[in-house]
């Protein structure tokens, strides 16, 4: 009897390898090229850092979430920002509402349409101190865009900021 289970264990032995393996690959294939920045469990239960509005090109609504460590550091004027602080921007098209506009007495009301991409920073000075301490990654339908010109462009943009900003463009909004 020892054997015919010793022999059954064999094969589900490597078919638990085979899993952990294939699971590892596709976690390792949802992170941001150059950083490794993953979408951070639970983002979406964040707290609330600001909201903006990005005009131009871009012409969208976001919300900023920081982790609790980001928060904090917002709210305290901590800078630069301790490691494990991390802040999600989550972008939507920003649209007309005809709906809400037939209550008020001209168009005035705009709204969040559909999700555009999420981008994460992620501080950790000594993992990304080639970067001013700070890891990027965008997704787009909770995908990581695979773009290395993309993500090398995040941290070339954010060093146009004043230093004492820490890379970071956004202020807590109380």
């Amino acid at each position: 009897m020892r054997k015919i289970t010793a022999f059954w264990m064999v094969p589900s032995g490597f078919a638990v390898i085979c899993l952990s393996l294939v699971v590892a690959r596709a976690a390792s294939e949802n992170a941001s090229p150059i950083y490794g920045v993953s979408l951070p469990e639970g983002y979406r239960d964040w707290r609330v850092i600001t909201v903006a509005h990005e005009a131009g090109k871009n012409n969208d609504i976001r919300a900023i979430l920081g982790n609790d460590v980001a928060v904090k550091a917002f709210r305290e004027g901590t800078r630069p920002f301790p490691d494990g602080a991390v802040i999600a921007r989550l972008a939507y098209v920003y649209k007309s509402s005809p709906e809400n506009d037939a209550v008020f007495p001209a168009p005035q009301s705009f709204v969040a349409g559909d999700p555009t991409n999420v981008q994460i920073s992620v501080k950790d000075s000594k993992k990304f101190a080639d970067s001013g301490g700070w890891g990027y990654g965008q997704f787009e339908n909770g995908v990581a865009n695979q773009s290395e010109p993309l993500l090398k462009s995040c941290f070339a943009c954010h060093t146009k900021l004043d230093r004492s900003k820490d890379f970071v463009f956004s202020h807590y909004s109380p």
